[in-house]
């Protein structure tokens, strides 16, 4: 795996190293030993995989608050999507400045997302099939998250939003918190 640093502190984009022969190829998509190396996560306790019908589905910005915040590592198995993160940490010198990310299954890159960043998605195109890694359970009670659309953030999605579940069109703007984000 190559490690490539993001413009966001303690993100990371992971390209796979494949070693093909007449049948394809084989690549670690995680290594517990080369995370730590990187001073990442590499405990992950949960898998998730979600699929989404429609170009345009959008599905975030998710968080969860200590002391359930979650490391996660996101691929894109089929399909292809932009993939934004958003550093909700106060003493970060990146603080609620985003990057967006592409990620495909041709393109094979991982996203290492660490606790403490708000985190979404919008699918390219039909089928898209993503998963992820999370290094903490999810627990209802510290999910968070926020607007997509929140003009403080500027995020500018590729395509307009064809799929949106009630709870992301209706998580609050960032103006409207009354305590720390994260």
């Amino acid at each position: 795996m190559i490690f490539h640093p993001t413009s966001l502190n303690d993100a990371w984009l992971i390209e796979l190293e494949p070693h093909g022969d007449e049948r394809g190829f084989f690549a670690r998509t995680m290594c517990r030993d080369e995370f730590a190396r990187h001073g990442l996560i590499g405990e992950f306790v949960q898998q998730n995989t979600s699929f989404s019908a429609q170009r345009g589905t959008l599905r975030g910005l998710h968080y969860q608050l200590q002391p359930y915040a979650e490391a996660k590592l996101v691929r894109c198995l089929r399909g292809a999507i932009v993939d934004v993160i958003v550093d909700l940490r106060e003493a970060s010198s990146t603080y609620l400045q985003h990057q967006v990310f592409e990620l495909t299954c041709a393109n094979r890159h991982q996203l290492y997302v660490p606790p403490g960043f708000a985190h979404a998605f919008q699918t390219l195109n039909n089928e898209v099939e993503v998963s992820y890694l999370v290094s903490a359970s999810y627990h209802p009670q510290a999910e968070r998250g926020l607007r997509y659309s929140d003009e403080r953030l500027g995020i500018a999605w590729p395509l307009p939003v064809t799929v949106l579940s009630g709870k992301d069109a209706n998580w609050p703007l960032i103006a409207e918190h009354t305590t720390a984000l994260y």
